[in-house]
């Protein structure tokens, strides 16, 4: 739990740590982008100035300084008009001959937008009164300005991708840590299990020839097998077990015999099976271990006392398999921990049940587990999915 409260801690700081970023290029930006707007209307208002004194030339003009200024101008496009929105003059702006036929009236177009967006200087030609004696100087932002405008955007994103990679990186590397730490104690486990195993199964041995009419002796055989099995499970996380064509119903029916003869009588295990048989590619074996794991949380959950119901069905090319509840619920916030390595409810647990079954039907067997209804005193139901 330490290295999951670390994880998330460390996510919490990567998200953090992004947004300051986005908010502080956002703010610059912005104070940038307004400083060169300014400059920029600034130069288009002596670019206007220089076109009105070129209009307006005579000898005392001189007009090579005003040609320079209105020659200078080589990046902020720009559209003069007349006071009837028809085009006297344009520069710095780029015209696709395809796809424009009439490029005088794209153009016309163009500064009538520039327009009616309030990027305009007014000039008036002379001091007549007449209201039509003016033309329009009509610009748009500069390609230095709109990149500078869209640069924390692109900066924006570029953060938001280095985040999630090292998110995914972190919990990649969480994932790792964890299997070689599960299927490190797995195969110790079926290690040390192997010997005092073996050593029961040669007492049983024994006790069958010296008493051959004992009616325990059987029971403490199958309960030796049953170590023995378990020891097999253990031995084969980590590897990745050829699955066999197996009936479901069978392999269901094996963990309710199970799991009747190790619970309470308060306690009735029901099953809901079709006529035929379900085949489903699998490793017989560690699926029962799953199933036997959601029957005793079960158990615990309804305190020695309920009903358990498992139901089989196919559902197209999937078969579904439900093991449901009628005990004290899981509640919502919760849910999605229960698959969670370490995470339990129980004052006794180690919390490996849920993520042992978890890592056998998707990794194992390529399926889904998941919690498909919990409601809090009214019982759990977890389902499985797997290729039929």
């Amino acid at each position: 739990m330490q290295w999951t409260d670390r994880i998330r801690q460390v996510k919490i700081v990567l998200v953090v740590a992004a947004i300051i970023i986005a908010v502080v290029s956002l703010m610059v930006s912005n104070f940038l982008v307004e400083d060169l707007s300014r400059e920029e209307r600034t130069r288009m208002e002596v670019w206007a100035q220089a076109l009105h004194a070129l209009n307006n030339a005579d000898e005392s003009t001189d007009l090579s300084l005003v040609l320079s200024v209105i020659q200078g101008n080589n990046t902020i496009p720009v559209i003069v008009l007349d006071s009837n929105f028809d085009v006297m003059d344009y520069r710095n702006i780029e015209i696709d001959a395809k796809s424009y036929s009439d490029s005088m009236a794209y153009i016309a177009r163009l500064g009538k937008r520039m327009y009616e967006s309030d990027r305009y200087i007014k000039i008036v030609l002379s001091d007549s009164d007449s209201l039509k004696n003016y033309q329009l100087v009509c610009y748009d932002e500069s390609i230095m300005l709109k990149r500078l405008f869209s640069y924390p955007y692109v900066q924006l994103g570029v953060v938001l991708i280095f985040v999630v990679i090292a998110i995914f990186a972190l919990l990649s590397s969480k994932r790792a840590e964890q299997n070689k730490v599960w299927v490190g104690l797995s195969k110790e486990t079926a290690h040390q299990l192997g010997t005092p195993i073996s050593s029961l199964m040669a007492w049983v041995e024994m006790l069958k020839e010296n008493y051959p009419d004992d009616e325990l002796i059987p029971e403490m055989d199958k309960d030796v097998k049953r170590l023995e099995r378990i020891a097999e499970r253990f031995s084969k996380i980590g590897s990745l077990p050829e699955p066999v064509a197996s009936s479901m119903n069978d392999v269901l029916d094996h963990v309710i015999d199970y799991m009747d003869r190790r619970t309470s009588k308060k306690v009735t295990i029901e099953r809901n099976f079709p006529d035929n048989d379900v085949i489903v590619r699998m490793n017989a074996s560690l699926f029962e271990w799953v199933i036997e794991n959601l029957c005793k949380n079960a158990v615990d959950a309804m305190e020695g006392s309920g009903h358990i119901l498992l139901t089989l069905f196919t559902e197209g090319n999937k078969a579904i398999i439900e093991v449901a509840d009628n005990g004290k619920g899981i509640k919502k916030k919760d849910i999605n921990h229960v698959f969670m390595p370490g995470f339990t409810t129980k004052k006794r647990g180690w919390g490996l049940g849920l993520s042992l079954a978890k890592r056998i039907v998707e990794e194992y067997h390529h399926g889904k587990i998941f919690v498909k209804y919990s409601e809090v005193g009214k019982g759990t139901t977890f389902r499985i999915e797997l290729r039929a």
